[in-house]
């Protein structure tokens, strides 16, 4: 089976420090390996709303069509690794990523989609940037992303982490940029919760 890489692009700027570290650990990829990028802030969501609970909106969600959520949807659907490549906001995702995850939400509600079970098996990565020297504080996004792939469950091959402020300031992070080669070729274990004991 050809793997086809998504990009999830959630930064508030174009062609920054996150988004160049991705494009570097990208360039390893074989060259059958199909990559598609995707901008969040080009295809924006509208707000999220939980319908779940909601008694007047007793019909199953139907299956977007012809719009930005529908794109999103079908590419998520398409792709065996998705990245989420999102800066280190606040100590946890960008607020477009965070709004995209809402989504998987609203597209388990969707029966013809079968989400949870399509989704079983593929595998999550995240690629961040960030402003300190301690890498530490990226957990809160490295766990919003691990325990969203223990959900499904999938495979989750952990976040690769570069140091940038700056425009390009990543480029001077040399651990970063050695990550970068091998990151996409390490093996990439079945997500659990940290308190999974089995």
């Amino acid at each position: 089976m050809t793997r086809k890489f998504l990009f999830v692009l959630g930064s508030a700027r174009p062609e920054g420090n996150t988004e160049i570290l991705a494009r570097k650990a990208a360039e390893q990829l074989p060259a059958d390996v199909e990559q598609r990028w995707l901008r969040l802030a080009d295809h924006p969501l509208p707000d999220f709303e939980d319908l779940r609970h909601d008694e007047s909106h007793a019909r199953a969600r139907p299956r977007p069509e012809g719009d930005n959520e529908a794109l999103l949807l079908d590419a998520t659907l398409d792709a065996t690794d998705i990245v989420i490549a999102s800066p280190l906001y606040w100590y946890s995702v960008s607020a477009t990523v965070k709004r995209y995850l809402d989504y998987w939400d609203a597209w388990l509600e969707v029966p013809e989609l079968d989400f949870k079970n399509i989704m079983q098996g593929r595998t999550l990565w995240g690629v961040t940037a960030l402003a300190h020297r301690e890498e530490e504080v990226a957990e809160p996004l490295i766990g919003t992303l691990r325990n969203s792939a223990a959900y499904f469950p999938l495979r989750f091959g952990g976040v690769l982490l570069g140091n940038g402020t700056r425009p390009g300031q990543v480029l001077d992070d040399a651990e970063a940029l050695a990550r970068a080669k091998t990151f996409f070729a390490q093996e990439a274990p079945l997500a659990r919760f940290p308190y999974d004991t089995e």
